[in-house]
């Protein structure tokens, strides 16, 4: 295949992960794949992934928070903890084998879509929260940004739920918060595979051109359409991951 038609491809992944990450999370499922078809080292794939995903998940942030859904107290911490996690998290991935977390995580996310599947009412709006915002920054913050920067599927998924049950927000505001969280972990895992020539500028700024339009198209219709949209995306997206994680972790 020449060149143009892989860029093409590649904008065309990018595209339609963008949207599905705005919503609910997900994108590295199109986006990941797409980067190994293209023949780069795993490494390298990882941290191009990294490149075109912040992008995307800068833009939704900034939609999000130009509408009002990024108000929750505690969020500048958890970016913080995020952040730091996240970069040690990548470290690690470059040390240790992910085997144990590819048997393991499919079946979270299993717990997870039968969580909110079983509860209808779950995220249409605000509850009492269950835990203090700093503490829930910090602890969830360290738990999940370095689980986003060693391994990653489902890291969104696992920020949504958790701030809807242990927060009390509604899916809108819990997308709000999510995105803020994705955007540092991405950016400490980019920064880190930067540092370490594991990034293809090329092929992630094209994937990039796509992921901005999707997110900019996802963002909106969260926005407009609100819990109605996110509750089944996320248990799509949720489903189907774990899906192909068991594929991953046991059938092959």
């Amino acid at each position: 295949m020449d060149a143009a038609s892989v860029y093409l491809l590649l904008g065309g992944a990018g595209l339609l992960a963008g949207f599905v990450d705005a919503i609910a999370g997900g994108g590295g499922l199109i986006t990941l794949p797409a980067l190994l078809w293209t023949g780069l080292p795993p490494q390298v794939a990882l941290g191009t992934n990294k490149l075109q995903s912040s992008c995307g998940t800068s833009l939704a942030a900034f939609r999000y928070w130009q509408a009002g859904l990024m108000r929750s107290t505690g969020i500048p911490l958890g970016v913080a903890a995020t952040f730091l996690a996240a970069w040690g998290g990548s470290a690690a991935a470059a040390h240790a084998p992910a085997d144990l977390l590819r048997r393991i995580i499919p079946f979270l996310l299993i717990a997870i879509a039968l969580y909110v599947g079983l509860r209808p009412s779950l995220g249409s709006e605000a509850r009492p929260p269950r835990m203090g915002p700093f503490l829930f920054a910090v602890g969830l913050g360290g738990i999940l940004g370095f689980y986003d920067g060693f391994f990653g599927p489902g890291t969104g998924s696992f920020w949504m739920t958790a701030c809807v049950v242990l927060l009390g927000l509604e899916f809108r505001g819990a997308t709000g918060y999510t995105k803020a969280m994705n955007l540092a972990s991405n950016l400490a895992s980019l920064l880190f595979f930067a540092m370490h020539g594991q990034v293809h500028a090329r092929y992630g700024l094209a994937m990039a051109a796509g992921q901005l339009a999707g997110a900019q198209l996802g963002s909106r219709m969260v926005i407009v359409r609100g819990s109605g949209l996110v509750r089944p995306m996320l248990l799509g997206v949720v489903a189907v991951l774990a899906g192909k994680l068991l594929w991953d972790g046991f059938a092959r």
